[in-house]
């Protein structure tokens, strides 16, 4: 199913960011090696870029969501109310 796909990739962007943020303490700590420095930062640009292109989705979808039918974006304030 379409939601099943979508839960998957906001776990997916979850978990890429959670492997970056812990790459980044990593490479802080100083304690690597310049190989292993290096290997951590070729992941966390791969990491990088996927994160990148899931919220640009994410925006996309969004953008696709809020579009009136004259192809202009509807834009309103949040509230909680919306449940839609």
């Amino acid at each position: 199913m379409a939601g099943d796909n979508n839960t998957t990739s906001i776990a997916d962007f979850e978990k890429s960011l959670d492997e970056l943020e812990q790459l980044v303490r990593n490479l802080e700590q100083g304690e690597l090696s310049l190989e292993q420095s290096l290997s951590a930062f070729e992941r966390g640009v791969k990491l990088t870029r996927e994160c990148q292109q899931a919220l640009k989705s994410a925006e996309q979808r969004v953008e696709q969501l809020v579009q009136a039918p004259d192809g202009s974006l509807e834009t309103r304030p949040f509230s909680a109310d919306d449940s839609d």
